[in-house]
């Protein structure tokens, strides 16, 4: 099979016909064998009851319902999983995204040889205050923190080889960031392609400025899990280890100092009067509680299991 389009949603019953065909249109042109999997994420609105007919319409159509709204990251989990095109498009289901680029983005993964292409969406029709420049902040953060050169690291247009999407873990909201998981697997060829952005047809944005605060956090999580994720002893232990050495130093000198005094019979306070004995002392706990935190941290990683991260209500096409 040559693609899997991957397709989260979240009250989207209005474009998802229009999109449905609009993606049918492309194929047959193009004579590509391919899948359609869409993730209802929640739905409150008549969205399910469309992919149904869509599916029953199209054997090409297939469709998973989660019991609740899970996020998008859990959406795409889903769908990577499922998916089994030698080339997989992940595309947002509000029309915003040009499924016209679809060909092209193929290419480069099957002839260009990417592991993976994010689209740009250079030339944007969104508010210029309330998503522009938050959206151009963002990205030179994000660029800065992983070291992966993209424009448009929240364009959800994005082609990957099925080896890439089978070997990352997407969770929490780290859908933004699936380049820089990619990156931290092993996959070295990202490339990035200009796409363009359709204005929203129908309905509102699911998402707020929120998102941005929310993606800055993500950022920082994903950069220390990509540095220490894996050797979290690495840190802490180091860390711990730093600390009660220079408290236990700190304190040892403090008692140095009294038994000089006594020896010499020069005027000595308590060592407890003493506020640095304190501080001393906090250091040593606090590096000993980092130390452990560590240790810990290793034997989690040594004994985790996948927990649960979705529920699914139904499926339908799988087989």
């Amino acid at each position: 099979m040559n693609l899997s389009i991957i397709i989260p949603l979240l009250n989207e019953e209005e474009s998802l016909q229009e999109l449905h065909n609009w993606i049918i249109s492309v194929m047959k042109a193009n004579n590509y064998s391919y899948e359609i999997i869409f993730i209802d994420d929640g739905s409150t609105d008549n969205s399910w009851p469309i992919i149904e007919q869509l599916s029953n319409e199209n054997p090409n159509v297939k469709g998973i319902r989660f019991l609740k709204n899970f996020g998008k990251s859990q959406a795409l989990h889903a769908g990577f999983d499922r998916a089994k095109g030698d080339v997989i498009i992940t595309m947002d289901a509000d029309l915003q995204d040009n499924p016209n680029e679809i060909p092209e983005l193929y290419e480069m993964i099957t002839i260009q040889n990417f592991d993976l292409v994010s689209g740009w969406k250079k030339k944007r029709y969104d508010s210029v205050f309330a998503k522009n420049i938050p959206s151009k902040l963002f990205n030179w953060a994000a660029r800065k923190t992983s070291g992966v050169q993209l424009n448009d690291f929240n364009c959800g247009l994005k082609a990957y080889k099925n080896v890439v999407v089978k070997n990352i873990e997407v969770s929490g909201e780290m859908h933004r960031y699936i380049p820089v998981l990619a990156k931290n697997a092993g996959f070295s060829k990202i490339g990035e392609k200009i796409v363009q952005h359709q204005a929203r047809k129908y309905g509102q944005t699911k998402f707020g400025m929120d998102r941005f605060i929310n993606g800055f956090l993500d950022l920082i999580t994903i950069w220390f899990l990509s540095r220490f994720g894996k050797r979290p002893m690495h840190l802490f232990g180091a860390l711990g280890s730093l600390m009660f050495i220079i408290g236990f130093f700190s304190a040892g000198f403090i008692g140095f100092i009294k038994l000089y005094k006594l020896y010499h019979d020069l005027p000595y306070d308590l060592v407890t009067n003493n506020p640095w004995f304190y501080i001393s002392l906090t250091t040593m706990i606090i590096g000993t509680q980092l130390f452990l935190a560590g240790f810990l941290g290793e034997i989690i990683l040594r004994t985790k299991n996948n927990e649960e991260r979705y529920k699914i209500s139904n499926e339908v096409n799988f087989k």
